[in-house]
């Protein structure tokens, strides 16, 4: 007699270092015999891996839970669970919202999913959101990508920025040894991935926390040795890394990148706003000068270098002006691509209990503004692409046209091309660009 396998599904929130948890839990999920579904309709294991930075995030898992809530009460057996930082920042509270979750676990529980599943067969309704040593992660990610995959180097954040829930919800920075990131390169480059993405919430703050980390006032343990450390493994083919800080960002990381040929010269490094006072709110600890210097050093070692960023518009107290400070450094610096948010109130955090709050209006004419100018400036990085040869690793087919393929340049511009994905999965090709737009490209392979 067949059994047939429990299905699974995961629907993940908010930013890579999420998408990463979920490829770990959806490993935890299959080493006990799940099946993934597309349908959450059809699966007995139902999770919501969860953002919190905006309330949109926030009111959306609701929604999707409480569908989730209406067909457990029909079907007992269904397992529901919230994972991530809305799981960790609201902890028992969500029970009380949606008394049929299971399991409800902060970012830092994601592998230890089975631990978790195996008391709830028990008995137990779980909530898991205690401070936890992140132990050294021996679970196999079911990864959605067959070309690229991300590397997780550093969880948490030390940073207080008065904006931002992270740190209270992914805990404080542990960092991983060196030669476990290494040995999980060199595992991903034995199954063909020819692409990795080292992640941390603050990158740059990587190894401060590991011990023996400083010796004659010098970090033995730092982010740009780790790139070199970690450069040469055979098989991955380009390196990247996310997200950076402006007031860790130094020169010596510039130039190992503009050195090393393996790291992609794209640097995402949000700078929030463009104004000194509204920096020194947010305790971002730098100025727009220096961030314009780090661009501008950059660009001076890797004139193509692509520049990407984070920018938060209506922040409680924000001027015309000061806002005209954001949308001037936008115009100065020319980004390839620029993620922009109005100011959220978040929960906990010190802004949200500031008096001087911009009404909705005012924050979505100034998001609108700004995004108008980034889709201009974007148009003009692009032009720079028009005519050239670029090398593409192709990582998927055009969901729009099944002739095509897709993959992405060296600076991280989504480009397609005609070609069959069984033949051309994984590999670096030439491509001609003979189109250019605002955030992607077309062209002809060479």
């Amino acid at each position: 007699m067949t059994t047939i396998s429990p299905r699974y599904h995961i629907t993940t929130f908010g930013c890579q270092m999420n998408k990463a948890d979920s490829e770990r839990m959806a490993g935890v999920l299959e080493s006990m015999g799940f099946v993934y579904t597309d349908d959450p309709n059809q699966a007995k294991l139902v999770l919501y891996n969860t953002c919190t930075i905006r309330d949109n995030a926030e009111q959306k898992v609701y929604s999707y839970l409480g569908r989730q809530a209406k067909r457990k009460q029909k079907e007992p057996d269904l397992t529901l669970i919230v994972a991530g930082c809305l799981a960790q920042q609201e902890g028992e509270a969500l029970l009380r919202r949606v008394p049929e979750l299971d399991i409800i676990m902060g970012p830092q529980y994601a592998n230890r999913l089975e631990d978790l599943l195996n008391e709830v067969n028990n008995g137990s309704q779980v909530v898991a959101t205690e401070p936890l040593h992140i132990m050294e992660d021996i679970t196999k990610p079911r990864r959605d990508s067959q070309v690229s995959a991300w590397v997780n180097i550093i969880y948490g954040c030390n940073e207080r920025c008065t904006y931002c829930v992270v740190p209270g919800v992914r805990g404080i920075e542990q960092s991983r040894y060196p030669e476990t990131i290494k040995a999980e390169m060199a595992e991903l480059a034995a199954q063909g991935y020819k692409e990795v993405t080292l992640l941390g919430q603050n990158i740059d703050a990587y190894g401060r926390d590991l011990p023996g980390s400083t010796s004659e006032g010098r970090n033995l343990y730092n982010f740009t040795d780790l790139l070199s450390f970690v450069h040469d493994v055979p098989g991955i083919e380009r390196i990247r890394f996310a997200t950076s800080h402006p007031r860790y960002f130094t020169s010596r990381l510039i130039e190992a990148c503009a050195n090393l040929p393996k790291v992609c010269q794209h640097f995402h490094i949000p700078f929030q706003s463009g104004n000194n006072d509204i920096l020194k709110a947010m305790a971002r600890g730098y100025t727009h000068e220096k961030y314009r210097s780090i661009i501008e050093k950059i660009r001076e070692l890797m004139p193509d270098a692509s520049i990407s960023a984070d920018a938060i518009v209506g922040f409680p107290g924000e001027t015309a002006e000061q806002f005209n400070d954001t949308l001037q450094l936008v115009e100065d610096i020319g980004f390839d691509l620029l993620n922009t948010a109005a100011y959220s109130p978040r929960p906990g955090t010190p802004a949200a209990f500031w008096s001087e709050q911009l009404s909705e209006e005012v924050k979505s004419d100034r998001l609108q503004r700004l995004n108008h100018l980034v889709n201009i400036k974007a148009a003009e990085r692009s032009q720079r692409y028009d005519g050239r040869i670029e090398e593409i690793l192709i990582e998927d087919v055009n969901p729009k046209d099944p002739r095509q393929v897709m993959g992405r340049t060296e600076g991280n511009r989504l480009t397609f091309c005609q070609g069959d994905i069984s033949e051309l999965l994984g590999q670096l090709i030439k491509v001609k660009i003979t189109e250019v737009r605002p955030f992607s490209l077309t062209g002809e392979r060479v």
